[in-house]
């Protein structure tokens, strides 16, 4: 389906989401108000406040489901998803919103909001929201057909490009979209079968009579570059008649697998991209890093101090260890822990590069003899890396993304290694979970790179909250 159909899809199966939860609201308050009148249940369940008490509560509960539907991609795709997978994201994103709720409840010490009363709205609200999918996705669907409201579309072109095409708009039948045939540019008017059936074939002078007497409402050109440069005139004509053109993209290198067009001023760009571009969603990632930082920092303040006195009073040198370090970009960037090693570590670290553990350029020796008693606690535990709290306040970091590199790391890279620092270097990251010092440095590359190709908000809080139990077991560490 279409970017731009799907994302309309999406925000009207959220509404629709929203508004029958706002339903599930009243009916579960009903059925909570009519337990209490059951002799069983009376002798159980104190007696509700008003509707309006909850008001606050529906609201939170609203904006909590639109965050987590947004940030966990629940609403992504929809078109392409069979009925069983949107029953289960219904119940995961149901799960996640009612965890959070009873969170919210217990952490603000809520002891006058029901807790039964927010059970009956997610099992009301699970059953209207599956009868109101039902409903609406199948309603569409026999409206459409009861009135012929079908979209058609026109490919140009008889090639791999365009078969695969075809292959997309047949599977999007169920959405109204339907094949008209395909242009041959070279003007050959043979027949073309596939496994969907017989398509006609025009030639490439029959185009514009096509237009005139045929509904057509998109003209796909999947064509190879030399091709398109050939057909200008009939993607003149299409903008003249005002049929919406589109050109498939396939003929652009592989690697790129964020491609959009923007206007620089007056200018049209076409832009090519690897990372993650959305705006909007970065800008959220880099406001939750600022909050969590500073709230970190103030909470763990006395942590902070009893830590520095350690280092102070078990090893002679600063506190603070200092390190020029890589950043979005290839941007350099000074990163801050505390001093796990001896004073003279970095010089001692040319003696002991026969000892590296991990291929490639990165350094790690599993019984390094450069770290201090104190040092070893705090390495296993990763309390070294506290102050690096500060860099991501100051944004050379975030809390999840690639390790930040040592510049003479990256000067040793593959090329295609050092797209991983398209992304914002992190404390965390997949290979974390995979055991972090364990994983090779291949590996380690490869994981980040996945991360990038996937990267969503929701994947941000996956990676922190699995790593929260490794950190506090101390796996993988050395």
């Amino acid at each position: 389906m279409f970017d731009r159909r799907s994302k309309l899809l999406s925000t009207v199966t959220l509404l629709q989401d929203l508004g029958v939860t706002c339903v599930a609201f009243v009916a579960a308050y009903f059925l909570r108000t009519l337990l209490v009148h059951i002799d069983f249940f009376s002798r159980h369940l104190p007696t509700i406040y008003p509707f309006a008490h909850y008001l606050p509560l529906m609201v939170a509960f609203l904006l909590a489901w639109a965050i987590v539907g947004y940030a966990s991609k629940f609403y992504r795709d929809l078109e392409m998803s069979n009925p069983i997978q949107l029953a289960l994201n219904l119940v995961n994103q149901l799960a996640i919103v009612l965890v959070l709720t009873y969170a919210g409840l217990y952490l603000l010490r809520r002891g006058d909001i029901s807790r039964t009363y927010v059970l009956l709205v997610g099992v009301v609200d699970f059953v209207l929201l599956v009868v109101g999918r039902f409903i609406s996705y199948n309603g569409i669907a026999w409206m459409r057909r009861r009135l012929g409201r079908y979209h058609y579309f026109l490919i140009v072109g008889c090639g791999t490009r365009a078969h695969e095409m075809a292959t997309l708009i047949e599977e999007s039948r169920g959405m109204g979209l339907r094949l008209v045939g395909f242009v041959d540019p070279n003007s050959d008017g043979s027949k073309l079968k596939d496994r969907f059936g017989e398509y006609e074939v025009f030639p490439i002078g029959a185009v514009e009579k096509v237009l005139e007497d045929r509904v057509i409402d998109e003209v796909v050109f999947a064509v190879s570059m030399q091709e398109l440069a050939r057909l200008e005139p009939l993607m003149a004509h299409c903008a003249n008649v005002g049929v919406k053109s589109r050109v498939q993209l396939e003929f652009l290198p592989v690697p790129y697998s964020r491609i959009y067009l923007e206007n620089f001023r007056d200018v049209p760009l076409l832009s090519l991209s690897t990372a993650p571009e959305s705006e909007l969603l970065l800008l959220l990632k880099r406001l939750s890093d600022v909050g969590m930082a500073t709230i970190s920092l103030l909470l763990l303040a006395p942590v902070l101090a009893a830590i520095a006195a350690a280092i102070r009073i078990t090893s002679p040198g600063n506190v603070l260890f200092r390190q020029t370090r890589c950043g979005l970009g290839g941007r350099r960037f000074t990163l801050y822990k505390f001093r796990s090693m001896v004073n003279n570590a970095e010089q001692l670290r040319a003696e002991l590069h026969q000892l590296n553990e991990l291929d490639g350029p990165a350094f790690k020796i599993s019984d390094d003899p450069r770290i201090t008693p104190v040092g070893r606690i705090l390495r296993r535990f990763s309390l070294d890396e506290l102050p690096q709290l500060w860099n991501i306040l100051r944004g050379d970091m975030s809390f999840v993304g690639p390790r930040p590199a040592i510049p003479d790391e990256v000067e040793k890279y593959e090329p295609w290694q050092r797209r991983r620092l398209r992304m914002r270097p992190g404390l965390t990251c997949i290979w974390v979970l995979e055991g972090r010092s364990d994983v090779d440095f291949h590996r380690w590359i490869q994981l980040d790179l996945a991360y990038i190709d996937n990267w969503s908000l929701w994947l941000d809080c996956k990676i922190f909250f699995r790593t929260i139990p490794i950190v506090i077991t101390g796996k993988g560490a050395y």
